[in-house]
């Protein structure tokens, strides 16, 4: 098979999925700016034109996955830790998803990031590369967690990479380690094939809530 229709074939399973939810369209037409070389990746870097190929964007765009790989559904979310309505479903409505349907081995839950708003001042890709830092210490989704409760907080902070350190703290990362992740260039790549992928497969805005199987029919998970 070509690898232009692996592509085509992917773009595919991913448009099958049915979207349930979205809500808060936010404006996406910022450039990528230039890959840090050395200290804090604050914005997304150049990915050298591998929007162009879905298959290669695909396995660089990492994700954060809870449950079983094999479970029969899959609940794939783009978020972005400034979006209000995304702090809404993540605190609101994921713990019950995860309850319901993930812990039972119904679904797996799948996040991607989906930065809006690239530039350092907002904050928000350095945030989503500190809490794939706390991934590094299994603890993600606490980290995601505290972004979302804090977002008017560190929205407004200027010293984004002070707070943010602070935040492992608070909830008991190793100081250190996570400090030298947060103040280097570590995942800067996979938050910025992340947020290609949204703009590849013509996501608008946050959340992006899609839910299908993994033969490719789309579904909505059982009341």
């Amino acid at each position: 098979m070509s690898s232009e229709n692996s592509g085509s074939n992917l773009k595919a399973f991913y448009i099958v999925f049915i979207a349930v939810a979205v809500i808060g369209l936010g404006a996406i037409g910022y450039s990528l700016g230039a890959r840090a070389l050395g200290g804090a990746a604050m914005e997304p870097v150049d990915l050298e034109g591998i929007r162009d190929d879905m298959v290669a964007l695909r396995d660089l765009a990492v994700p954060v996955t809870s449950g079983d790989p094999d479970a029969p559904v899959t609940i794939i979310v783009f978020g972005d830790y400034y979006c209000n309505h995304c702090a809404a479903f993540s605190l609101r409505e994921r713990p019950r998803v995860e309850e319901k349907y993930v812990a039972t081995g119904q679904a797996r839950l799948v996040f991607y990031d989906f930065v809006l708003d690239p530039r350092p001042v907002a904050g928000t890709f350095l945030a989503a590369r500190a809490a794939r830092c706390a991934q590094e210490q299994d603890r993600f989704w606490d980290y995601h967690d505290r972004l979302y409760r804090s977002q008017l907080t560190w929205g407004q902070e200027a010293d984004k990479l002070g707070i943010f350190q602070d935040y492992g703290d608070e909830i008991g990362l190793d100081g250190a380690a996570f400090k030298a992740c947060l103040n280097s260039d570590r995942y800067a790549e996979e938050v910025s094939a992340n947020r290609e992928l949204a703009q590849a497969l013509g996501l608008g805005g946050t959340p992006m809530v899609m839910v299908g199987t993994q033969g490719g029919m789309s579904r909505r998970l059982p009341d």
